[in-house]
C-alpha cells in the first residue's frame, strides 16, 4: 500500500477569465476545452493537472494522490475508516470527472478534501505550451508539490505520516514551523506550514529549464501585486524559484533544480538554516515579519551555508552525462 505521487489539485474560483489568464501567459499551461463553468488545464501527457471549479470561495478545492495498485484504495479505506475517518468512493461519473479509474475521497483534520486516486488518464495529444518553455518537470516525480496552512501539527503531521504513509523528508522550527513530506524521489510533495491558519498556501510547478523560471519571472515582475517571493533558493530542496500571485490571492512556486533524493535511504533530519539561501523576499509580509525572513537569510549566509556545488540529481546528471 503506498501513494506515489501528486495527481492533481483543485481550486474554489469563480474567477475563471484571470485563471485562465494568468495560468497560460505565467505558467505556460495548456487550457483544455472542458465545457462551460470550469477550467482544465495539462502541464504534460496526463489529461488534467490543475482544475478550477467556478464555485466561489479562492480556496483549496481538493488535492488527488495517486496510489501504486487499484487494491491500495480499499485498504487506505478500510484504514481511515478504522480511525473514524468518512471514506466516500467516488462513482463512474466522479471518477470521469476526475480522468482517473477509480477514487476515493475523505478530509484530513483540517477540513482539507484528500482525493486517492489509481490510473490517471493520458492524453493521446502530445502537450502544447500556451508560451515557449521546455515543458514542466513530472512524470513518476508527479504535478509538483503543494503547501498547506496548518493550525495544529500535533494533528496534522500524524495524519499524512502514520495514517497515510507519508515520509517525512525534513522539518524546521525557525524562523516558522514546517514539515515537509516525500512520497516519491522528489524532496517533498506535500508540506506544512505552521502558520496558525487554515487552507492553501502554495502550490509549485517544476520546469526543464532555469530560463523558463527567470522568463516567467519577467512577465510578472513589472506589475503590481504580482509577485509575493522574489527570485531565491531553498536550503533543503536546492529548488530556485520565485511566487507568483495567483487570481485567488494564495502562491504558484515556479522552479527549476529540486533535489532528487534516494527514499529508500533517505533520514528525517530537523533543518536550522531557514527556507532560504538567498533572495526569496517576501514581498507580501508587514515589514516586521519580513525581517525575520531577511535576517535568517543574511546569518545563513554570513555562516557560509550554501547547497552543494553539484546537487545530488540523478536527472542532472544524465542531462550532463548525455552532452559528454
Amino acid at each position: 500500500m503506498s501513494v506515489k505521487a501528486l495527481s492533481y489539485i483543485g481550486v474554489n474560483s469563480d474567477k475563471l477569465e484571470d485563471w485562465s489568464d494568468y495560468s497560460e501567459k505565467c505558467l505556460g499551461m495548456q487550457k483544455v476545452d472542458r465545457g462551460k463553468g470550469t477550467l482544465s488545464f495539462r502541464m504534460d501527457d496526463h489529461k488534467q493537472r490543475l482544475a478550477i471549479t467556478g464555485d466561489t470561495g479562492d480556496s483549496l478545492a481538493f488535492v488527488g494522490f495517486e496510489v501504486d495498485k487499484k487494491e491500495d484504495l480499499q485498504t487506505y479505506a478500510a484504514k481511515l475508516e478504522s480511525k473514524n475517518i468518512k471514506v466516500t468512493l467516488g462513482n463512474s461519473s466522479y471518477s470521469d470527472k476526475r480522468f482517473v479509474q477509480e477514487l476515493i475521497h475523505f478530509n484530513d483534520p483540517q477540513g482539507n478534501r484528500v482525493e486517492m486516486v489509481y490510473n490517471p488518464m493520458k492524453d493521446t495529444e502530445p502537450f502544447k505550451p500556451s508560451r515557449p518553455i521546455s515543458g514542466f518537470k513530472t512524470g513518476a516525480l508527479g504535478m509538483g508539490h503543494v503547501v498547506l496552512h496548518v493550525k495544529d501539527f500535533n494533528k496534522v503531521v500524524p495524519f499524512y505520516r502514520d495514517i497515510l504513509g507519508f515520509k517525512i523528508s525534513d522539518y524546521s522550527n525557525t524562523p516558522i514551523s514546517l514539515c515537509f513530506f516525500h512520497i516519491n524521489s522528489r524532496h517533498h510533495s506535500l508540506a506544512l506550514f505552521g502558520s496558525g491558519k487554515v487552507g492553501f498556501h502554495h502550490f509549485m510547478v517544476e520546469y526543464n529549464s532555469l530560463d523558463d523560471v527567470g522568463q516567467g519571472y519577467d512577465l510578472v515582475q513589472y506589475k503590481d501585486n504580482a509577485i509575493a517571493y522574489t527570485m531565491g533558493r531553498h536550503t533543503n530542496d536546492y529548488m530556485t524559484s520565485f511566487y507568483s500571485i495567483t487570481p485567488s490571492g494564495f502562491f504558484v512556486e515556479n522552479g527549476w533544480g529540486g533535489r532528487i533524493i534516494d527514499p529508500s535511504s533517505w533520514k528525517s533530519h530537523e533543518t536550522f538554516e531557514g527556507p532560504s539561501f538567498w533572495g526569496h523576499e517576501r514581498l507580501y509580509l508587514p515589514d516586521d515579519e519580513r525581517m525575520k525572513f531577511r535576517n535568517k537569510r543574511l546569518d545563513t549566509a554570513a555562516k557560509g551555508k550554501q547547497a552543494p556545488l553539484l546537487v545530488d540529481c540523478p536527472w542532472l546528471y544524465s542531462k550532463i552525462n548525455n552532452k559528454n
